[in-house]
């Protein structure tokens, strides 16, 4: 029996609209944060009901620290708590995002704005690899002789997906799901499997990979399976988006991708909404809106579908061992396209110097945070291209 909360819906509310405003460092710090405010000072959430929260955001698919928070609302309030929290914990970046949107729409072709992207886009590639560096330690394993032997068949994963996502310089959604559930099957077959459901898994992607509508229907399309992969990281997200945006339909350049990239680190929430200044660089506002909706409405729906149910769900090896399979070609997938990104925007000394650099920082000074970093880098840039 849940006891009763000690807060009201609308008290969350404006936390999460609080931190989605102001809540800096990706999502570690936002998940950070979430504990520290809600169940360590103000005792709305038990460390039980934050430990589930937590367990489902890393299980499930979905940017972490948005379904964290998602969940959150949905433990006292259910399914209007839920909504009511993801969308304040969100619409304040996705507002953001748009307004700045409309200046790099307005005025991206200045020198000074170009100047100042310059420094960004090379300190972004630096965050984004020492991420991806971080997210293989954590997900897989240190690269020794131990972990290639008990794990080896994850690593296979990864190193295929490395190679894969840079050969091609394109998302391969099959791989994925390929890899999960051969992973699952090699640890822990359920009992419903059966070669049908492969057949249905398969057909349902090529589905989904040959609609041909209209801009604002292909947004939708491709941005909802962007968010149905994302585990753990928003920068996870990152492989789909470049291959998508840049490659397949031809939306951004790859100079825009990266600036894309950068607006959504130096905002506040959950990095993620990135989507938003995207889709609004292709289709306006509506673009924007469509974007961020396809992106965040299958982690809100998975949230709310398995909640009730969770305890069971995470007991399950076989849940386990498809998350873990799926877990290896994203990390590897994003270490592919951060070798691709990188080949684009280092593209001269300062820009090697500003990545390394950025690098070492993030390693050796550890509170300092990424929108710090970007703000360095675009100053340096202006500097370097104007002065």
């Amino acid at each position: 029996m849940k006891t009763k909360p000690t807060y009201s819906l609308l008290h969350l509310t404006l936390y999460f609209l609080k931190l989605g405003t102001t809540g800096f460092g990706g999502p570690v710090a936002l998940v950070g944060y979430m504990h520290k405010d809600l169940v360590e000072d103000r005792k709305w959430i038990t460390e039980e009901e934050y430990k589930q929260g937590l367990a489902l955001a890393q299980l499930a698919p979905g940017p972490l620290a948005a379904q964290l928070g998602i969940y959150l609302g949905f433990v006292h309030y259910s399914f209007l708590g839920a909504t009511l929290v993801g969308f304040a914990f969100i619409v304040p970046s996705f507002i953001m995002v748009v307004l700045l949107g409309i200046v790099y729409k307005s005025y991206g072709g200045l020198a000074w704005i170009q100047a100042v992207f310059y420094g960004i886009g090379a300190s972004v590639v630096g965050i984004i690899a020492l991420s991806s560096y971080k997210l293989t330690l954590k997900s897989i394993g240190k690269l020794n002789f131990e972990s290639l032997k008990s794990k080896w068949l994850l690593w296979m994963f990864f190193i295929s997906a490395v190679i894969v996502t840079f050969i091609t310089e394109t998302e391969q959604v099959l791989l994925f799901i390929f890899a999960g559930l051969l992973y699952m099957i090699f640890k822990a077959p359920p009992k419903w499997w059966s070669f049908k459901t492969t057949n249905f898994l398969v057909l349902f992607q090529f589905g989904l990979l040959n609609s041909e509508e209209s801009t604002l229907f292909k947004l939708a399309v491709f941005f909802a399976k962007a968010g149905a992969f994302v585990f753990g990281s928003g920068l996870a997200i990152v492989p789909f988006l470049h291959s998508g945006v840049v490659k397949e339909n031809n939306w951004l350049t790859e100079q825009q991708f990266i600036d894309s990239v950068a607006v959504a680190m130096i905002t506040p929430g959950p990095v993620v909404i990135t989507v938003g200044f995207i889709g609004y660089l292709v289709s306006g506002f509506f673009g924007a809106f469509t974007a961020a909706l396809a992106t965040f409405l299958p982690c809100y729906l998975f949230t709310i579908i398995l909640a009730p149910y969770f305890k069971k769900i995470a007991d399950n090896k076989s849940v386990k061992a498809f998350v873990d399979g799926i877990t290896a070609v994203v990390i590897g997938a994003l270490v592919g396209s951060v070798i691709v990104i990188a080949t684009r925007s280092i593209i001269d000394i300062p820009t090697t110097l500003i990545a390394i650099l950025t690098i070492m920082a993030l390693l050796y000074y550890k509170k300092l945070q990424e929108p710090y970093i970007i703000l360095i880098a675009g100053i340096i840039g202006i500097f370097i291209k104007l002065i």
